[in-house]
């Protein structure tokens, strides 16, 4: 073969693998599910909770961000990490009033961010990333070992007293993995601390509730979540599941975001298709390769889900929208926190029967409630 020819050839040889990754790059994006969004509710950009069981405060900030935008009109980029460090502080003080006998976890609820913002205050991601390890992405496996090993040794109660050095080595061990907290910080060139940047955009707990749906509680009254993550022991308001349902699209369709506390280790939520879906046989061969039938999920199947754990609250993320699928099928759109992971670019799409079955509580505004429901609650 001459040079000329054989050039050609080569040439043809690397068009023709072009061609063909470009077809397997498509393909791999190609998805069984797609969507038409009816109802899209304005909140910040996807974020990125990295090695870190800290989903709870992602999908808190993210529900801040969107009060805040939806209040104020201000888009705010606001510090995870600054919260996150204040949860652990009241969680190991909990646990050592408790003797040992609340929750020492890295997990925790929406509704913690309001009750932190409330207490110490907020500032932004810019001037608090909690990234001063040296990793590119939020590492926590060591941090939540040494914590938990220093508060357990404090209910050893070695001294026989419980001594003011505790609570000093948890912000020891906080501002080696998070970083020292600055007094003050700049935004729009006005100085602020963190309580006066919160004091600015007010996100008053009081305002807010959560709601869930249970039989084993009288419906229509506050009754206890009674999940490990839940170490502040907020109560939520308890209805019937479609009436749940009824809010949950009422607050969407008024503008209002919800955060979502929920399960996703289950065979119907698909990392490869981006969506969560309550099959009616998981075992179906034709699940993620058509759409399928899905179980449709009673007040009882919801209760049963959750009383023998294949229901848990294992993840929470933020309920911003309604969409269908091609078939018309209805499901909600949901901010993740694991960057733009997906074939959504971060976003997820789940089923009306997969919220139905898996969760746990929502935390919203009051407002986003309608006026029959606030009575029936008895707000």
């Amino acid at each position: 073969m001459n040079k000329v020819l054989k050039s050609v050839f080569v040439c043809l040889l690397m068009i023709t693998a072009t061609v063909v990754c470009a077809q397997e790059t498509k393909e791999e994006k190609e998805t069984v599910y797609q969507f038409t969004e009816t109802v899209n509710v304005p909140h910040t950009p996807v974020d990125n909770q990295g090695s870190s069981g800290t989903c709870w405060c992602f999908a808190g900030i993210g529900f801040v961000e969107a009060e805040i935008l939806r209040m104020y009109g201000k888009e705010l980029n606001l510090s995870e990490m600054f919260t996150v460090r204040q949860a652990w502080t009241e969680k190991v003080a909990k646990f050592v009033r408790m003797h040992g006998g609340s929750s020492l976890s890295q997990g925790g609820e929406v509704c913690d961010v309001l009750y932190m913002i409330d207490k110490y205050g907020m500032m932004p991601e810019a001037d608090y990333s909690g990234k001063v390890i040296g990793e590119e992405r939020h590492m926590h496996s060591e941090m939540n070992e040494v914590i938990s090993s220093v508060a357990r040794a404090i209910i050893k109660n070695g001294n026989k007293k419980i001594s003011p050095a505790g609570p000093k080595a948890v912000q020891g061990v906080l501002d080696a993995y998070l970083g020292d907290v600055p007094e003050e910080f700049t935004v729009d060139g006005k100085k602020y601390t963190p309580k006066s940047f919160a004091a600015a955009y007010p996100i008053d707990p009081a305002n807010y509730i959560e709601i869930c749906s249970f039989t084993s509680d009288p419906y229509y009254k506050p009754c206890m979540v009674e999940i490990p993550d839940n170490w502040t022991w907020t109560p939520a308001y308890n209805m019937p599941l479609d009436e749940l349902m009824q809010a949950v699209d009422y607050a969407l369709e008024h503008g209002y975001t919800l955060g979502w506390a929920q399960d996703v280790s289950n065979p119907g939520f698909s990392r490869k298709e981006g969506v969560g879906i309550v099959p009616e046989d998981p075992k179906d061969e034709k699940l993620w390769k058509e759409i399928v039938a899905e179980k449709q999920v009673t007040d009882e199947i919801h209760q049963q889900a959750y009383d023998n754990w294949d229901a848990g609250d294992d993840h929470s993320m933020l309920v911003v929208g309604i969409a269908k699928d091609q078939n018309g099928n209805k499901y909600y759109k949901i901010k993740n926190s694991w960057g733009d992971a997906g074939p959504h670019e971060g976003y997820w799409y789940c089923s009306e029967q997969y919220l139905r079955q898996y969760t746990i509580f929502f935390t919203l505004h009051k407002d986003g409630l309608s006026k029959s429901m606030k009575k029936s609650l008895n707000l």
